[in-house]
């Protein structure tokens, strides 16, 4: 039976959640097939496969009603509105509203308003994600910041919180269907509760789901500032065990003069510190980065500055990003590095990060972990290492198994279910 709606969903994991939230809205409102691309901005490239995306759906299912939404669309939603295939163009605040997908009674093409308007963040209550091991769930959107190479913002709006009782009950609703991890999302997660009464901070936050939802085997976090981590989630990262020992940091460079130009908050010396507090503190902790490579003014040796913080934290998941000067921001404006130096440095960054993953791999061979299951025998480590485990391939997703892992093939781990 064909589905009745389908979601492509691109970017962030914040995107994942509100793709399962649209789903709910558009199956409770039509029954005409319907395709909903939930588009990401954070790159050209990501734009570009955006419209790929659009032209792709509408050859492959012709008489379908097609609606594109999400940041390149809230960015600029005329490109898209101007394309043949498209049937409805929908903002970030529209896209969230459950009056939006009634096509029917409200028949406006483009529906995308000021997303800056948009001054609190409603909690949205959803079932576990069936056809997924984890269900995510939104605790911020937007952000106050201006980094100089940054145009989600202008997709996303200022920063908004929700607030923790909402949290709290989306997640114990989760925890009840037997949802084995949730992953926190947001724009600029650390920034939760500051225009919240009494701005509490992102660890008092999480203190209360632990409590709130004694049921959750496994609390994750997704992209953090590492500048922003208060003092309550530092101690609840290195002592509560259902914390994933996993953090992913938006680090984007690790030259002082880079971070200074791209106008972040935190420098070189900050990130080696707290990871290594982290580490001393809960060694079996694991760290990924964002990181740009070929920034504008980035000589070789700010370049190697960025190499060397990859191998003093010991980073072992890279999301590598070529820099892409997006129109609009101050980044776009400066002195460009040469596209064959950008793409150069960024091959060399990825095969630094192939490097650090394999030791990282190495380290987990010959001992026995907690998996969470994923499809087709996969599944990872509370510290997010991928395995392959050669005896689970119908393993529920979501099944937490007892593993002993046995190699591992520079990309993944591979092991079998502990007898």
């Amino acid at each position: 039976m064909k589905e009745q709606v389908s979601i492509i969903t691109q970017g962030c994991r914040l995107n994942t959640f509100e793709s399962e939230v649209m789903a709910g809205h558009a199956r409770a409102a039509t029954s005409h097939e319907t395709i909903i691309i939930n588009t990401c901005a954070v790159t050209n490239e990501a734009v570009r496969a955006a419209r790929r995306s659009v032209r792709l759906a509408r050859r492959d299912h012709p008489d379908a009603r097609i609606v594109v939404t999400g940041c390149a669309v809230q960015i600029d939603p005329d490109s898209f509105a101007a394309m043949d295939e498209v049937n409805f163009v929908l903002g970030n605040g529209e896209k969230m509203q459950s009056a939006s997908w009634n096509f029917e009674h409200e028949p406006a093409r483009v529906r995308v308003n000021d997303i800056t308007s948009i001054t609190t963040n409603a909690g949205h209550l959803i079932d576990a994600f069936s056809h997924r091991a984890r269900s995510y769930v939104e605790v911020q959107n937007g952000c106050d910041h201006r980094c100089t190479f940054c145009i989600i913002p202008y997709g996303r709006g200022n920063a908004r919180s929700v607030p923790a009782g909402e949290v709290v009950r989306q997640i114990s609703h989760l925890a009840e269907q037997g949802v084995g991890e949730v992953v926190l999302t947001g724009v600029d997660l650390t920034s939760w509760g500051d225009e919240l009464p009494g701005r509490p901070r992102l660890g008092r936050l999480v203190k209360q789901i632990l409590r709130g939802a004694p049921g959750l085997p496994r609390l994750r976090l997704s992209s953090i500032d590492a500048i922003e981590i208060d003092d309550e989630l530092f101690e609840l990262l290195v002592s509560e065990p259902r914390i994933a020992p996993h953090l992913h940091l938006s680090l984007q460079a690790g030259d002082n003069m880079i971070l200074k130009r791209m106008k972040r908050r935190h420098s070189r010396e900050d990130a080696i510190d707290l990871c290594g507090r982290l580490i001393a503190a809960r060694p079996q902790i694991a760290f990924g980065a964002d990181l740009i490579a070929g920034f504008p003014t980035e000589t070789e040796a700010m370049f190697e500055n960025t190499c060397k913080l990859v191998e003093e934290i010991g980073l072992a998941y890279l999301h590598v990003f070529p820099f892409s000067p997006r129109t609009g921001t101050p980044a776009a404006k400066m002195p460009q590095v040469e596209k064959p130096v950008i793409r150069e440095r960024a091959a060399r960054l990825r095969a630094l990060g192939a490097v650090m993953l394999a030791k990282h791999l190495a380290h987990h061979v010959g001992k026995a972990a907690e998996v969470l299951m994923e499809r087709n025998g996969m599944g990872r480590l509370a510290d997010f290492t991928q395995i392959a485990v050669g005896n689970a391939n119908t393993a529920r997703p979501g099944a937490l198994l007892t593993v002993q892992i046995d190699s591992h093939d520079g990309q993944r781990l591979s092991g079998k279910i502990a007898q």
